[in-house]
């Protein structure tokens, strides 16, 4: 028996990384997944291997960022499922890395509009369906650098940090409606937002060894690494835990 059978999971920035390992996983453990992204291609790519794997799942373009499409989106998953019993808040954006000084407005709200308000439009119109459904779980993807910064990055480290309060509060407002929300925070991952930083910044193969010297584990994780814990605060085994921050970073924040 699958760990979360019968429910309905939404994932957004579901088609590569972390989502994509995450709607594999809870697929595979019975949910029906709604795999949400702009990445058409990549999106519908993962929910044919899905179904090829046995699975149920569908693919929405949605940018996290407007409001009408998430409100939209979300009202289409819940007609075609008949429910929305999960939501990870996964999808997310690098930003510019540069000084504070240097960085223009528009380098700020495009982090902010994914990040953040991403998070907020999801859980906004994701509440009404589980309100309905008897209670839900929302899972939302901040960072280690929701807990401590670094030296780059300004917009990602304040969204983060943003994230990790914006699900406490949650946690408390929708107790009573048996909806959990909890955080994710993972460490460096090996996923293509940061290749992408790595082949950005030089050489990415010393890059990724610079990586994996920050973790005490002596290496990055894998994408299947975080999807385990989100299953886990998606499934039922995690009933009493709300307004938890899971750190999954390989022992980086203890230092």
């Amino acid at each position: 028996m699958g760990r979360v059978d019968g429910k309905v999971a939404t994932v957004t920035g579901g088609a590569l990384g972390i989502g994509r390992a995450t709607s594999l996983l809870l697929a595979q453990h019975g949910a029906r997944v709604a795999v949400t992204d702009v990445l058409d291609d990549e999106g519908r790519a993962l929910v044919d291997r899905i179904a090829g794997q046995g699975g149920v799942a569908r693919f929405w373009h949605l940018d996290v960022s407007r409001e009408d499409q998430v409100r939209q989106i979300f009202a289409e998953i819940a007609e075609r499922f008949g429910q929305i019993d999960v939501l990870v808040n996964n999808a997310g954006i690098a930003g510019a890395s540069k000084p504070t000084h240097q960085l223009t407005e528009a380098e700020w709200d495009s982090v902010m509009a994914v990040n953040v308000k991403g998070v907020f439009f999801g859980t906004k119109h994701a509440v009404p369906y589980m309100r309905r459904n008897g209670g839900g779980s929302i899972i939302n993807l901040s960072s280690t650098y929701g807990i401590v910064s670094a030296p780059d990055l300004p917009p990602y480290h304040a969204s983060k940090g943003a994230v990790r309060l914006m699900t406490k509060t949650d946690a408390l407002l929708y107790a009573g409606d048996a909806i959990r929300v909890n955080s994710v925070h993972p460490g460096f991952i090996w996923t293509p937002m940061v290749e992408n930083h790595l082949r950005a910044m030089g050489d990415v193969a010393a890059g990724r060894r610079t990586l994996d010297a920050l973790h005490p584990l002596g290496h990055v994780g894998e994408p299947d690494d975080v999807a385990y814990g989100i299953l886990y605060l998606a499934s039922d085994e995690a009933k009493f835990v709300t307004g938890a921050e899971l750190v999954i970073d390989g022992g980086y924040t203890a230092r």
